[in-house]
């Protein structure tokens, strides 16, 4: 009898928060001055939502995010997928520290690597570009999509990659026509951290993209309405909500291979 109820409060307070954040997103505001303790709106408007769109430019900001998350996910699995199976399959000299070295990377915190990283692409002269921007989200996100993906890959049966090898398959087609196929929960699993990443990540969008605003991520668009004191609550939880929105349709989209792909690799009995 405890177990439903325990699930129903941990879902009420994970919950609660997103649903205040939209009912205040459809509240007039003049409503919301009045009656600032009332959580159900009287009167449902869309308005905020325009201005957040049209007006703050959310539409652009959507659009390049939309272009860095994507391309992040793209490339990142491009390199990763290789990578890991060379890890996973491969015996080389180093192999070991390798797979450590890979996430070594994240003993150092973003702030330590953003000044290095500034005058970088600021001599590269991708500062303020979405490409500079994609290449720091893809060097962030490839050590551990690699680490993720090796423990995968080790669960495929040899046996399989061997009955390939006999029909005449090389390591490539091997990796295309059967790991690939098989490894579905996985890259799921990592594709979907990598676009979380690129889509929520802050600092570096701030240092790189702050002086040119028709590049903005949604991130940093929010931000920029959360410190001006012109901007109603409503239209800030607008953004909020446009920013929440595609993480959550994307995540219960592919619940079901991101549960299995976390889970693969983990010792059963």
């Amino acid at each position: 009898m405890l177990r439903p109820l325990v699930i129903a409060f941990l879902f009420l307070i994970t919950a609660f928060p997103f649903l205040y954040m939209l009912m205040l997103s459809v509240r007039d505001i003049q409503e919301l001055i009045l009656e600032p303790g009332s959580l159900w709106p009287r009167d449902f408007t869309l308005d905020t939502y325009v201005d957040v769109l049209t007006r703050q430019g959310f539409l652009i900001f959507l659009r390049n995010s939309a272009i860095v998350a994507v391309a992040s996910v793209a490339v990142t699995l491009l390199i990763s997928i290789p990578g890991a199976y060379a890890v996973a399959r491969l015996r080389f000299f180093g192999r070991r520290q390798v797979h450590f070295l890979f996430l070594a990377v994240y003993l150092f915190p973003a702030i330590v690597l953003a000044i290095p990283l500034f005058v970088l692409l600021t001599m590269l002269g991708l500062r303020g570009s979405l490409v500079g921007l994609i290449l720091v989200y893809i060097a962030q996100t490839v050590p551990v999509t690699v680490y993720m993906l090796r423990n995968y890959f080790e669960t495929v049966p040899r046996s399989v990659e061997e009955a390939a090898a006999i029909d005449g398959c090389t390591r490539l087609s091997t990796i295309w026509r059967v790991v690939l196929p098989l490894s579905k929960p996985a890259l799921m699993a990592t594709g979907l951290y990598a676009f979380m990443i690129a889509w929520n990540e802050f600092l570096f969008a701030l240092l790189f993209l702050v002086e040119r605003r028709e590049s903005w991520t949604v991130s940093l668009g929010l931000s920029q309405l959360a410190g001006s004191i012109e901007i109603p609550t409503t239209v800030l939880m607008a953004g909020s909500v446009v920013l929440t929105l595609p993480i959550v349709i994307v995540f219960f989209a592919s619940e079901r291979l991101l549960t299995q792909g976390l889970t693969a690799g983990a010792e059963k009995g």
